[in-house]
């Protein structure tokens, strides 16, 4: 008996006060038709209510797809999530406190849909120590509803004289995910797929829930004809199978077409690929390529810190160390924006809770991420500020446990103007928000945390670089072209040490042209 219905029939089997399991990586994997038809179905019946939506990474466009589609007031009771910087719709509730909202490391997530699988007790780990999850400080409530609330969804233990953070489970009534390829039994091929994020961790965790699994693909194809190796999601676990319409079943969010050097089904050239143009952008992008060494393995960030990838390319040694993002994907070059999680060229595509075993054990050699804002101490905040809840995405787990971190980004927040040539920067108009403030208003990332560890961390942005020292962070290189009172200190809440060997930053970062960078 076939397993395949439609998107509404779909729909239907979600009920009141379930908990929903939504896989996809920001644009990629996302089960769209399957949205689509939810938030029809509610728009025209107000049901199902009161729901508790999961899924492991954000996953929108900061527009109106993904979890936009669930942001409806009355459809969502609470959210578990790692990000909901690009689903705004979720956002307006979180921030009105029309849900309690629970942001979680993401690499938690992704390893509690193996604890729910499991049947264990829970994810117990160091990440997020001394951060916002801590229940120290906030326990990963985002909003007055989830502390109102009164559920405590991490706490402390200690286990072999160390202390840890235990993130409790909880089992998962549905899931609605994404697969290139099914058949009437419910077997499932990701084979066009630009990720394979949580695929089948998600159907595992509601499996063994006794829940329904309900899959969308772009075709289903005759019984047998999928090859065994093929095969990501075994039919056992799946209950239902919906083909999509083309317009709902993307690669990415990015573009519309489905491109096989995302797949990692053919390779284009890198020449192929346009270096970006003289920006402050590439300046910082440059200065934390200058951190890379052959053979490491580096994570970046969405925003600025996917320009290191670029400059990479350009100078020609990408191929020289392995790019990697927390969806699981190695090597290539990342994409940009709400392309993240996909790489063009990807050497090899390993599943979300995987990625973060490595990322977890210290397995980054160098890690370059965004930062909204930094204080004296160190700490960074990139999860919640200016009224918004964000969520740290993956940054808890990367930030606490690679190797050597650059935080990127510019020095000022808001429309800044510059003049960048012949070796120098010009600052013709600066941003009016603050980053360097006295204290961040969420830590997202603890100083003290990676003082303790002994980590080298790096503050890069366009006019200058600091470093984190047990005294505070300081500064030890400034751009040419650059007032130190009047461009730096002026623009901080607070005064930064000072190196005693100010140097100047490479005039190199500052011209036309490739570097000439070698590693």
């Amino acid at each position: 008996m076939s397993k395949v219905i439609s998107a509404k029939e779909a729909a239907a089997l979600v009920k009141n006060g379930d908990t929903l399991a939504i896989g996809g990586f920001v644009g990629s994997g996302v089960p769209e038709e399957l949205l689509i038809a939810l938030q029809e179905r509610f728009q025209e019946t107000k049901n199902p209510r009161d729901l508790t939506i999961f899924h492991t990474a954000g996953i929108g466009d900061a527009k109106t797809r993904g979890g936009n589609h669930v942001g409806l007031e009355g459809m969502v009771k609470k959210l578990y999530c790692a990000h909901i910087g690009l689903e705004p719709a979720l956002n307006a509730l979180t921030v009105a406190n029309k849900i309690a909202t629970f942001v979680v490391p993401q690499g938690v997530t992704a390893h509690m849909l193996r604890a729910i699988a499991g049947h264990k007790v829970g994810v117990v780990t160091h990440v997020g120590l001394k951060t916002f999850a801590d229940p120290r400080l906030e326990g990963c409530k985002a909003n007055q509803a989830a502390i109102d609330s009164k559920e405590d969804i991490v706490e402390v233990v200690k286990l072999g004289g160390k202390e840890l953070l235990l993130y409790k489970a909880f089992p998962i009534n549905v899931c609605f995910i994404k697969g290139s390829y099914g058949d009437p039994d419910g077997n499932i091929s990701l084979s066009l797929e630009g990720t394979h994020n949580d695929q089948l961790e998600m159907a595992a965790a509601v499996h063994n829930s006794g829940g329904i699994v309900i899959a969308q693909v772009n075709q289903v194809v005759e019984r047998n004809t999928i090859k065994a190796q093929e095969v990501k999601i075994a039919g056992f676990m799946v209950d239902y199978v919906v083909v999509g319409q083309p317009a709902n079943n993307v690669q990415f969010f990015l573009f519309p077409e489905y491109r096989q050097e995302c797949a990692g089904n053919v390779r284009v050239p890198a020449g192929a690929i346009t270096p970006e143009p003289l920006s402050e952008r590439k300046v910082i992008g440059r200065r934390g390529a200058f951190e890379l060494k052959p053979g490491m393995l580096v994570n970046l960030g969405i925003g600025i810190p996917d320009a290191v990838a670029g400059v990479a390319n350009e100078e020609g040694f990408a191929d020289r160390l392995t790019l990697s993002i927390e969806s699981g994907i190695l090597g290539g070059i990342p994409l940009p924006g709400v392309g993240i999680g996909g790489s063009t060229n990807p050497v090899a595509m390993y599943k979300h809770p995987d990625i973060f075993d490595i990322y977890d054990g210290g397995g980054i050699s160098l890690s370059c991420l965004g930062a909204a804002q930094i204080d004296a101490k160190g700490n960074v905040n990139v999860s919640k500020f200016a009224g918004r809840v964000v969520g740290p995405g993956g940054f808890v787990n990367i930030s606490q446990n690679a190797k050597k971190v650059c935080f990127c980004g510019t020095f000022t927040a808001g429309k800044s103007e510059y003049e960048i040539k012949n070796g120098k920067l010009n600052i013709i108009k600066d941003g009016d928000g603050v980053k360097f403030v006295n204290k961040v208003e969420q830590i997202t990332f603890s100083g003290d945390y990676a003082n303790e560890t002994g980590q080298p961390i790096l503050y890069i942005t366009e006019r200058a670089v600091f470093q984190l020292t047990p005294k505070g962070i300081m500064l030890i290189e400034i751009a040419p072209g650059v007032d130190l009172e009047r461009h730096i200190f002026a623009k901080m809440e607070f005064k930064p040490l000072v190196a005693d060997k100010l140097k100047t930053m490479d005039e190199r970062l500052f011209k036309e042209g490739p570097m000439g960078l070698t590693i």
